[in-house]
């Protein structure tokens, strides 16, 4: 793996109940101890059970995690803040942190003509869309 220059990182959505979720579990494998990696949102709900699912596709565990607010996080404790928000309003986080924003659109929906492997394909997208993300923040390795 290249040097990464930072040693935490945040990854905040509004709810964190999917992307924030996803990129934490996707960073935690990817980085292992060399990054101390959260997640959390404006407004916390709970852990998406689309985003559980995939996850658990791809041999990681989201069942423990639950969503938590950003208001819980120690601005000193943050190297790296990643937002994931796209047509909603970002969380703020007051931290003197470099930031990333990558506009994800959020695999959530409401929408009761999504089937079930309609919304399991949407949430596939966006976790690999957070792969190639970290894959460019470390160089691919």
């Amino acid at each position: 793996m290249s040097v990464l220059n930072f040693t935490s990182v945040l990854f905040l959505c509004v709810a964190n109940s999917a992307r924030s979720q996803m990129a934490e579990a996707l960073a935690r494998a990817r980085w292992g101890e060399q990054v101390r990696v959260a997640s959390a949102g404006s407004q916390p709900t709970r852990v998406n059970p689309y985003a559980i699912k995939v996850m658990r596709e791809r041999g990681l565990d989201l069942a423990s995690h639950y969503s938590k607010s950003v208001t819980t996080i120690d601005p000193a404790s943050v190297d790296l803040v990643i937002t994931l928000c796209a047509d909603e309003a970002c969380p703020l986080f007051l931290s003197k942190a470099p930031r990333l924003h990558w506009p994800l659109p959020d695999p959530a929906s409401d929408d009761p003509s999504l089937t079930r492997d309609a919304m399991l394909e949407r949430f596939r997208r966006t976790a690999d869309a957070i792969e190639a993300r970290l894959a460019e923040i470390d160089g691919g390795a």
